[in-house]
């Protein structure tokens, strides 16, 4: 094996030495080669470790890949900063020289590097958050040095569901875009549910029953969420006096808007909606009450009946 690699060397060499460059480029080059293949080496190892030891956690081996790759990268730009830079002041000067120019030419990807490190060290989202920036939304999924990439929720999708669409963002967004995280410490939203009920119906008893469904609904997550609000507000200044549900009474034209808040887990959302809409259909069944939609009345004066209008309802 080493002698196959002294022949390889032996070849390389023979092929810079005709193409005319000095002993010293040489080596230079040929330690450039080999760093780079030592380093491709070693990260081959330790992925092929940690894969091993991480088999069943996917969210583990992602961090690990991921770690690994950036130490990697490192070492490798010193070292080869180091082979071609003679000393450290002209190392000072390369890099500043280096820096001024891409600042310049590369203004768009520096910023997205600048986004990176802001990214790793103030941590506004991680992966696995769902977030949304920029009217966009959805589940990070990866983290790179030029972009974030998300997992669609919502555009066409209601309940902002998973559209299945891949999106890439730039790292500069996060610098000078609001930014919203749904899961950062605090994995529940608020949500409303609106219902109407025709003024004939006894909208107290519609209220009783919605409060009940909803009461009944929050008892599954609500020591939970009580929980993380009272972890939360140790970092933020934040503060529900109240987090069970409540229902609202308002007028509509044609009803009774009787709107369900409610705390529900943040991936939650439509699969609670659907539980509490269904045991409301069943209930309002149960006491005859009717939900509200808009219509038209209008009076027909005919031969038959001109001193007494009769109302059609469509």
């Amino acid at each position: 094996m080493l002698r196959f690699i002294e022949d390889i060397q032996r070849l390389v060499r023979n092929f810079l030495t005709n193409v005319g460059m000095t002993v010293s480029t040489q080596d230079k080059i040929m330690f450039t080669i080999s760093i780079l293949v030592f380093l491709w080496i070693f990260q081959w190892l330790i992925l092929l470790f940690t894969v091993r030891l991480s088999k069943a956690d996917v969210s583990n081996k992602y961090y690990r890949k991921k770690t690994t790759a950036y130490v990697i990268y490192l070492i490798g730009i010193l070292s080869l900063s180091w082979i071609w830079v003679d000393r450290f002041e002209s190392l000072a000067t390369f890099f500043g020289l280096i820096t001024a120019g891409l600042a310049i030419a590369f203004k768009d990807l520096i910023m997205n590097i600048v986004g990176w490190l802001y990214i790793l060290g103030r941590k506004p989202f991680k992966v696995g958050d769902r977030i949304e920036i920029d009217n966009v939304a959805g589940d990070v999924v990866d983290i790179s040095l030029f972009r974030f990439v998300l997992m669609e929720i919502g555009n066409w999708v209601h309940a902002e569901q998973s559209t299945g669409r891949i999106l890439h963002v730039p790292n500069a967004k996060i610098i000078n875009s609001p930014l919203a995280n749904y899961t950062d410490e605090f994995e529940f939203i608020w949500n409303e549910i609106p219902i109407c009920v025709t003024f004939e119906s006894d909208w107290q008893l519609a209220k009783k029953i919605l409060t009940d469904i909803s009461n009944e609904h929050h008892q599954k997550h609500g020591d939970t969420a009580d929980q993380k609000i009272k972890n939360t507000s140790s970092k933020y200044l934040i503060v529900y006096r109240k987090t069970t549900p409540i229902v609202y009474t308002s007028l509509q034209e044609n009803g009774v808007l009787l709107t369900i808040r409610y705390l529900c887990p943040v991936r939650a959302r439509r699969g609670s909606v659907q539980e509490i809409l269904e045991e409301i259909l069943h209930q309002f069944k149960k006491e005859a009450i009717s939900f509200a939609y808009p219509t038209q009345r209008f009076y027909s004066a005919t031969e038959k009946n001109k001193t007494n209008d009769i109302p059609h309802t469509q």
